[in-house]
């Protein structure tokens, strides 16, 4: 099949050499391009997919970054790669743990820019929130990070960094030749961080190719969740070329009010979008497409807004989140009361579609759901300082 044609932003996306040394990093490769990258630099042709194969268990199963202690490889051998390669990740600026557990990184990748991912422990699984772009360039009302200019798409070493950081962080990745553990700390990534995903496609799916190599991370396709804002020409290819689970951010009900929330609507309607997200299940094999709504009180939480929904995705194999409002200093919009959240999960509960609600997660250090926002753009101020300078008042 013929690939299409990406959309694109002009977004920079930095090259994969890094700033020091020259040296190439190897993170973020595919395997396709880590064999090229091999024989470039003097691997024999033969030789080279193997030697693919060993450096990508040292890297993605176990964890190594130093070549040095890649012991089934020629002590010659990895010494020539230690000149030409190296193996970094996104440098961990600061670490918050929120009463609840949560944890939020603030990383520092190349150029000096910033990100923030946020690790959810749960009961039956470990969520990562990982980020696709600096910024945003999608300027939802009520997200924290549309009100960040974009600077620029991550590279796929960057985003599977974010992983192997938490894992790093979480103390999981297993010892050579040690049983499996059974369970993982780290056993889900949602795509939901900063950043439209299909706006970077390329990146986020050779990292999330990565992720689910069975010779490394090994995630499932059903544990990586891809949350878009509605790129229309792009939900068909991530089907086609990922395959993971396919979240929506939708929001609203009618065009009117999606296009003041998610202005990316006035470019793809919700009758153009609904009619994409109704193939997907059938060629990715997806269980179902999940429907981020966030309550908004007094704009799309009335019981005309249930009925609407439950009517507008009749047909699509469907859940609904219904996500409470993550306030934030300077927010135009209110969270809906607890009574209006139950009256709207009850209609479409009734409806035959499951609708939890999301608790808010990390509220007390800004990592909930539409709170990210890197510390260069806020100065790293606290929460405090950034309500009193909007004017508003902080408990």
């Amino acid at each position: 099949m013929t690939a299409k044609a990406p959309i694109t932003q002009d977004v920079l996306t930095l090259p994969r050499k890094m700033p020091e040394g020259g040296k190439v990093n190897l993170v973020g490769l595919t395997r396709d391009a880590m064999r090229d990258a091999l024989i470039a630099h003097g691997a024999p042709e033969r030789q080279a997919k193997m030697r693919v194969g060993q450096i990508w268990q040292w890297m993605y199963q176990w964890g190594v970054r130093d070549f040095a202690s890649m012991t089934n490889l020629s002590k010659s051998y990895r010494a020539e790669l230690d000149e030409t390669f190296c193996i970094e990740l996104p440098e961990v600026v600061s670490k918050q743990v929120s009463e609840d557990g949560t944890r939020k990184y603030l990383v520092r990748i190349a150029g000096g820019h910033e990100v923030e991912v946020v690790y959810i422990p749960e009961t039956d699984r470990g969520t990562l929130c990982i980020s696709s772009q600096v910024g945003c360039t999608l300027t939802c009302s009520f997200c924290h990070t549309g009100t960040q200019r974009l600077v620029r798409n991550l590279t796929a070493g960057e985003i599977i960094g974010q992983v192997m950081v938490a894992r790093d962080d979480l103390g999981e990745w297993p010892v050579p030749g040690a049983p499996n553990v059974e369970g993982r700390l780290l056993s889900n990534i949602v795509l939901m961080g900063m950043g439209e995903p299909l706006y970077n496609f390329e990146n986020v799916r050779d990292a999330m190719k990565i992720a689910m190599d069975p010779e490394g991370i090994q995630l499932s396709r059903r544990r990586i969740t891809l949350s878009t804002s509605g790129v229309v020409p792009e939900i068909a290819r991530t089907a086609e070329e990922i395959g993971c689970q396919l979240a929506v951010s939708f929001h609203a009900t009618t065009d009117e009010v999606r296009d003041q929330l998610v202005p990316i609507n006035k470019k793809w309607n919700i009758e153009t979008l609904l009619d994409a997200l109704r193939a997907y299940p059938r060629v990715s094999n997806s269980e179902r497409i999940t429907f981020e709504y966030v309550m908004l009180k007094d704009v799309n939480d009335s019981d005309a807004d249930a009925r609407r929904l439950v009517k507008l995705i009749k047909g699509i194999p469907a859940k609904i989140n219904l996500i409470p409002f993550n306030e934030w200093p300077g927010a135009p919009h209110a969270r809906s009361t607890p009574e209006r959240i139950k009256k709207f999960a009850d209609i479409v509960h009734d409806a035959g579609y499951a609708s939890p609600v999301r608790r808010p997660r990390g509220e007390d250090i800004m990592a909930a759901c539409g709170q990210l926002k890197s510390a260069t753009e806020r100065a790293r101020k606290s929460r405090r300082e950034i309500a009193a300078e909007a004017g508003l008042s902080q408990p």
